[in-house]
């Protein structure tokens, strides 16, 4: 979840791996195996704001972290075959929307990666007024361009698609926090839905359901893109935006990006939905939300 007014940090790409050109593996079972993985999206993904004051934290992104306190998808898959080891790379970034999506997918295909996770789309509803936010059928598309550059680049690759959170519930669990609500204003933070968090107003009202209905449009099209893409991708099933987050799971510099906490119960959640492709047990702390 990034907010339009973080600037600094757009047209960063964090790499947390050399360039790398090795391609999946089938072990001897059979298996399929990824041997490199690329993070896509924004700043959710490249874990900003979980480590420190307004930076990205690569390591302890939900997907492609190789910190220990986040047991992400690299993580889980490296615990099944090394081979996948230090060819984690993130190329999210804060602030990123649906438009930039196939620019990061064309570098994760420039990387020979044989797996990518794709998480965006809180950024194109999280904008200053709600007629900037993005159309549903032009965030489809977006999305779908970007996932058809991976299958033509990629062949034999597999991409995971995550749901876009609850923005609404993000309003819920903050909104009676003053200190939250401090940062929610001062910094601009998706005034679409945050603005005037304690307005009780029908108008403010409406615009909160509006916000979270277009979410929820957005996370339908993910579903469609995904189905129709085929067995080679699989979306969670609205799985992230269903997961019940509290303050504890929000990072304290800004209380709008996931913590570590927040990271690790991502990375819990998303994986079940390609957990079969592992075909093995995948080393898990046995924690659910």
């Amino acid at each position: 979840m990034a907010r339009r007014t973080v600037t600094a940090f757009t047209g960063v790409v964090v790499l947390t791996a050399a360039w790398v050109t090795p391609s999946a593996a089938v072990s001897a079972a059979g298996l399929w195996r990824p041997v490199v993985m690329a993070a896509t999206g924004d700043s959710i993904s490249a874990g900003f704001n979980a480590c420190g004051w307004y930076v990205t934290c690569a390591s302890r992104s939900w997907t492609s972290g190789d910190g220990q306190t986040v047991l992400s998808h690299y993580l889980r898959f490296r615990s099944l075959d090394e081979a996948i080891t230090g060819h984690n790379v993130n190329l999210a970034v804060p602030g990123a929307t649906s438009a930039n999506l196939a620019g990061q997918i064309a570098g994760a295909v420039a990387r020979r990666a044989d797996y990518v996770t794709v998480l965006i789309g809180a950024q194109d509803a999280c904008v200053s007024e709600e007629r900037l936010m993005t159309p549903v059928a032009v965030y489809q598309s977006r999305v779908a361009e970007a996932l058809q550059l991976f299958r033509t680049g990629r062949p034999g690759g597999r991409v995971f698609v995550a749901s876009i959170p609850d923005l609404k519930r993000l309003w819920r669990v903050g909104r009676d926090n003053v200190v939250a609500r401090g940062f929610w204003s001062i910094g601009r933070i998706c005034p679409t839905m945050l603005a005037r968090p304690t307005s009780n107003a029908p108008a403010d009202r409406a615009r909160r359901d509006r916000v979270r209905d277009r979410v929820v449009a957005y996370n339908a099209a993910l579903a469609r893109v995904c189905a129709a893409y085929g067995p080679a991708c699989r979306f969670d099933g609205d799985a992230l935006f269903t997961t019940r987050f509290t303050l504890d799971h929000l990072s304290r510099w800004d209380f709008f990006h996931p913590n570590a906490a927040g990271q690790q119960l991502i990375a819990q959640r998303t994986f079940e939905a390609v957990r079969d492709w592992a075909g093995a047990p995948v080393w898990d702390p046995g924690i659910r939300p």
